[in-house]
């Protein structure tokens, strides 16, 4: 039973900093106002993660499983590349419309003043999901016999720098303005690129 009161307060001081990285945008947020959040001690706090980087890797595991998890459901279920692509790419923007404040951890605006291995992570996090995308659309040769107007990895990039740019948008307008908005009339226009020629 202790194990799982100790599971529940773990998630609840992630969901308690996510939240604050919500609701205090260019706030760098102290240990003290965490525990304060969460209404325990911060030596509490401290039981749970050995550092608040512990707190900030914890956040980034939920983004990374979370992700993953439903890019593989993606891969196995859906067969045509494009459409693999399209799932993806609204399955990020929509992750983080759901999620605000992890939305900040993603753009690394969260990271500023923590340890660099953090923001190190978050960019092994957008290779990943580049490597995904360029996997996916090197299969579309491969298995559907179909090519594409530019190189994979050049497309792969172009994928991964508009989802980095509509994030960073809405950041940017105070969690106003929604990532997957009019992203079925963008990605019409990608998917016309990506065929043409």
């Amino acid at each position: 039973m202790p194990a799982v009161k100790k599971t529940n307060r773990r998630a609840q001081i992630l969901q308690a900093l996510a939240g604050m990285l919500e609701t205090s945008p260019g706030q760098r947020i102290t240990t003290a106002k965490l525990a304060e959040k969460v209404g325990v001690s911060e030596a509490a706090l401290y039981r749970h993660f050995p550092s608040k980087a512990r707190m900030f890797e914890g956040l980034i595991e939920f983004i990374e499983d979370t992700l993953f998890t439903r890019i593989n459901k993606i891969v196995n279920e859906e067969k045509d590349s494009l459409t693999r692509c399209q799932l993806i790419l609204h399955l990020i923007l929509g992750f983080a419309e759901k999620n605000p404040g992890i939305t900040r951890i993603l753009n690394g605006d969260a990271l500023m003043g923590e340890q660099e291995r953090l923001r190190a992570r978050i960019a092994k996090l957008f290779e990943r999901l580049e490597t995904q995308l360029k996997q996916v659309l090197r299969e579309r040769k491969l298995r559907e016999g179909k090519t594409l107007s530019a190189d994979e990895a050049i497309i792969a990039n172009m994928l991964i720098s508009y989802t980095d740019g509509r994030i960073n948008a809405f950041i940017r307008s105070g969690f106003t303005r929604k990532p997957t908005e009019q992203f079925n009339e963008q990605w019409a226009t990608f998917k016309h690129m990506f065929v043409a020629g």
